[in-house]
């Protein structure tokens, strides 16, 4: 008969013992900063818990099976789409048995929901997408017994690939700026997280280069907050929000290219053209922004999930590896038919 009763943690055992987890991290991985009467401690709890630590060497020294979590805000969206299938793509071509665990941890409290599901204990590898490290974050994710790489955020102490933000939204305004628009928008995200604050400081930066004032009304964020505001809808809204407070804007860039499709609906249900009246850039280039002829900041965000997973399997064979992965992603504009005109002012 099968037991219901949840599996043995670390932080079960750091109780047990009345020390903290980084100490049983520390005994785990047989670490010398530990005393003789601390470590006696901790293996009691061990033994009194029936607690499996290191699961990760013993199922790939048996070539049997692993666990695999990737943590996100969500992995519903075209972007976290294409990480996945990056991800997906080197996973599935290793020669053991894997499994994927996906924790959608949503736009509100994700560091408390992904805290909750640390708890488990059960994963041997994790991957965090688009989530923030804080210091205390960062000591739980230490004193975890599995490999932790970074997406989009860069941290000093764990393995990370990230892009820089702010040099993509300057790439975009830039090149709306050339072609001759001086009133531009920007679509943004309805939360003030790092990626979205760097993508408007791009914006402001690229501005300033060019002598053209920063008028705050120009940007705009829509009221659905599904995503954390990248979606079609919360770009329909912000678009219209733009059209109201600013008529004579020619050029707008949207966070990502799911707000760019509800920013061109609005465009058009406002009788006006892109790229003719209203120029419009993306930010991502997901595969639909190339049929429709959106330009949009190409992140290379499959081939990026891809090298995650690659490091987390050499990870997971090469634990005691110190050296770390600390690579910025290159952005690159990608110009097609909704931005590639030139704007005459009146």
């Amino acid at each position: 008969m099968s037991s219901n009763k949840p599996a043995v943690t670390i932080y079960d055992v750091a109780n047990h013992a009345g020390v903290a987890i980084s100490t049983v991290s520390r005994v785990l991985n047989e670490s010398s900063d530990v005393s003789e009467k601390t470590k006696r401690r901790v293996i009691e709890a061990i033994d009194e818990l029936k607690y499996l630590p290191n699961r990760v060497a013993r199922s790939l020294a048996q070539q049997n099976s692993s666990l695999i979590a990737i943590a996100s805000p969500t992995i519903t969206t075209a972007f976290h789409n294409s990480l996945l299938k990056g991800l997906r793509t080197v996973l599935a071509s290793i020669d053991y048995e894997c499994d994927i665990l996906l924790f959608d941890l949503g736009s509100q409290n994700p560091l408390n929901r992904l805290r909750d599901k640390l708890k488990g204990g059960k994963v041997d590898g994790l991957i965090l997408a688009g989530i923030p490290v804080s210091p205390h974050l960062a000591k739980e994710l230490k004193a975890f017994s599995a490999p932790v790489i970074l997406i989009g955020n860069h941290h000093t102490e764990f393995d990370c690939y990230y892009w820089n933000d702010s040099d993509g939204a300057f790439q975009a305004t830039k090149h709306l700026l050339e072609n001759g628009h001086q009133h531009i928008g920007l679509i943004r995200a309805y939360t003030d997280g790092y990626v979205q604050l760097q993508r408007i400081q791009g914006y402001k930066d690229a501005l300033k280069h060019f002598g053209v004032k920063f008028d705050s009304n120009l940007i705009q964020c829509g009221s659905t907050i599904k995503h954390a505001g990248f979606s079609e809808e919360h770009g329909y809204e912000a678009m219209n929000s733009l059209l109201q407070v600013s008529p004579n804007i020619s050029a707008v860039i949207a966070s990502s290219d799911v707000q760019a499709v509800g920013a061109w609906k609005a465009i058009t249900d406002a009788q006006l053209r892109v790229p003719e009246d209203i120029a419009l850039i993306g930010y991502d280039d997901i595969k639909t922004s190339y049929y429709i002829g959106l330009s949009s900041i190409n992140q290379k965000i499959e081939e990026t999930g891809l090298l995650a997973a690659k490091r987390l399997i050499y990870r997971q064979k090469h634990p005691t590896v110190m050296s770390r992965v600390d690579k910025e992603i290159s952005s690159t504009l990608m110009i097609r038919r909704s931005s590639n005109y030139t704007h005459n002012s009146k």
